[in-house]
């Protein structure tokens, strides 16, 4: 479980509220627990028309900062078209789950439709806690086909409703910072100076123990985690020499970030950067808003190349999605619902509320200058694998990164790592 990455967010909890409550088998499992004794017959969501009479109530999990907003003004939408289905929305975050939602408690007290990252699929699908789109031919009207690929499971089912696309970049102070560095070495200078002129601040921050955000320093020469397209289960390539020597630059910058792992949590950092005490920080668009209100200027700006490569690191890039929960008891409302916020003014809105990048195959306006530092960055990124053995790897690769930036043995980390990962 990516413990220290929020969840879309969430991943997914520190990096965006994401409801990563069901990012792994065993949280998976809390929908079991949470909903109906057992799921729903997948056939009940292919077929009968929409309950326009009875009063209906559909819980929606989704995460805090933009997304809440959403569900909630969509939901009021919803209702205008069917007056009888209420929308619920319900904030779910990993450290708090147990408390909020009785693992034990009686049928409805889990979501009918939530938001997670397109990589819980394997999870989700092969415990059977999800039902597959009902009405494909629209989606493919109203989404991408690289999006409707990311939440498709290796059977050619479909499973989700995608709403975003989603990558991290470099946030950047206007003014701390007049040119933004393009390359590892630069990001280092730059810090240098700036931190020996800025007692109490530090030039460059980024959570240092999720593995989230410290993939791109393993992308060198195109090595890629589970192989090119992500489906490789034998090959995590988590200790290969790119990856060794990735890390290793990684650990260097331990020598303008004198901080403790431990210390530099994803909470932490983004309260660095929201309070001016930061120049540079690694984060993503759940995150535009929140340093907006708190007055910050920035830009966003594509990460630093490796290596003296030319181009940006890759960086992991998700799919939020809308799920349908297999334990819910209004599985074609649900379904509804969920195909309803992949609309073309639904996706409009989405990105008006939380400037962060839609999936629609109808064009999009953004508001927010700082997306198109984000769509930079999109054209170097790698899709985070969906495939069930990547729930192994936050745990282990957290660890990891963590334990190498408090000075670890490089090598011997990522070969822990990579048995960890394929440990059967």
């Amino acid at each position: 479980m990516r413990s220290t990455r929020p969840l879309w967010t969430a991943p997914h909890l520190s990096r965006r509220g994401l409801l990563a409550v069901v990012a792994t088998a065993g949280t998976a499992a809390t929908l079991a627990a949470c909903g109906s004794s057992s799921p729903t017959d997948n056939a009940a969501s292919d077929s009968g028309e929409i309950d326009t009479s009875t009063q209906i109530t559909l819980k929606v999990w989704e995460s805090l900062l933009g997304p809440d907003e959403f569900i909630k003004q969509a939901g009021e939408k919803f209702t205008e078209q069917y007056p009888n289905i209420t929308i619920e929305f319900v904030n779910v975050e990993l450290g708090d789950a147990a408390t909020q939602i009785p693992l034990d408690g009686p049928a409805g007290n889990g979501p009918d439709v939530f938001a997670a990252p397109h990589d819980s699929l394997g999870d989700l699908v092969t415990g059977g806690h999800v039902l597959a789109v009902s009405d494909l031919e629209t989606l493919q009207a109203n989404v991408t086909e690289s999006a409707i690929t990311a939440d498709t499971w290796t059977d050619g089912t479909v499973y989700g409703y995608p709403v975003a696309a989603e990558t991290y970049a470099i946030f950047y102070n206007k003014e701390l910072v007049d040119q933004v560095p393009t390359t590892l070495e630069e990001v280092i200078a730059f810090a240098k100076d700036f931190n020996a002129a800025n007692s109490g601040k530090y030039g460059f921050v980024m959570d240092v123990g999720n593995f989230y955000y410290t993939f791109p320093f393993m992308t060198a020469d195109g090595n890629r985690l589970f192989g090119e397209d992500g489906l490789d289960e034998a090959s995590p390539n988590l200790n290969t020499e790119a990856a060794i020597t990735g890390f290793t630059a990684f650990q260097g910058l331990r020598d303008v970030l004198p901080v403790a792992a431990s210390d530099l949590a994803t909470d932490t950092v983004d309260g660095l950067f929201a309070s001016g005490n930061a120049a540079m920080h690694v984060s993503g668009p759940w995150n535009v808003k929140n340093f907006r209100d708190k007055g910050i200027d920035f830009g966003v700006a594509p990460l630093f190349s490796l290596d003296g490569a030319a181009d940006p690191a890759t960086t992991f890039s998700g799919v939020r999605t809308m799920f349908v929960s297999a334990y819910t008891d209004h599985p074609v409302e649900a379904a509804a619902f969920a195909a309803f916020l992949t609309t073309p003014e639904m996706q409009q809105l989405r990105a008006d509320i939380t400037g962060m990048m839609g999936v629609s195959t109808t064009e999009l306006t953004y508001s927010d200058e700082s997306a198109a530092g984000f769509a930079a960055q999109m054209e170097y990124t790698f899709a985070m694998p969906k495939i069930a053995r990547m729930a192994r790897v936050w745990d282990a690769l957290n660890a990891a990164s963590a334990n190498i930036w408090d000075g670890a043995d490089v090598a011997q980390e990522l070969d822990a790592a990579q048995t960890a990962v394929l440990a059967e």
